[in-house]
């Protein structure tokens, strides 16, 4: 016997404008028979596959301390460094910039609301 891991659940103090957020960061979709709405208190987005979901559950306390699971994100195009430009712009945060000059390292980053994700190089730095 297995398991599989159905959805990550990310907890945050407002499903509806996260799950926007990292539904434009990964391009990813939301059920059009079930759609997010503000004020949903669950917001799920999934990937195109299908094979990948995400939950966004509001809790009522804030985020505190280190993330003990985050996120590693590798460009689908372009580089790491255009992919730190795209989600800064997006609102995400530099939190420790680990890139080097030879073009090795990576870059973490917060989410709007703290949460802490790395973006790795990608094909195009290779």
């Amino acid at each position: 016997m297995a398991a599989y891991i159905d959805h990550t659940n990310v907890d945050c103090t407002d499903a509806y404008a996260l799950s926007r957020w990292w539904q434009s960061v990964l391009d990813y979709r939301e059920d059009p028979e079930d759609p997010n709405e503000p004020g949903h208190e669950e917001c799920l987005i999934f990937s195109a596959d299908g094979r990948h979901r995400l939950l966004f559950i509001e809790v009522p306390d804030a985020k505190q301390g280190k993330n003990r699971l985050h996120f590693d994100l590798r460009p689908t195009e372009g580089t790491r460094d255009e992919e730190v430009a795209r989600v800064i712009e997006l609102g995400a945060t530099v939190v420790d910039d680990r890139r080097h000059a030879d073009g090795t390292g990576w870059a973490v980053l917060a989410d709007p609301e703290g949460n802490e994700f790395c973006v790795l190089r990608g094909k195009a730095d290779l």
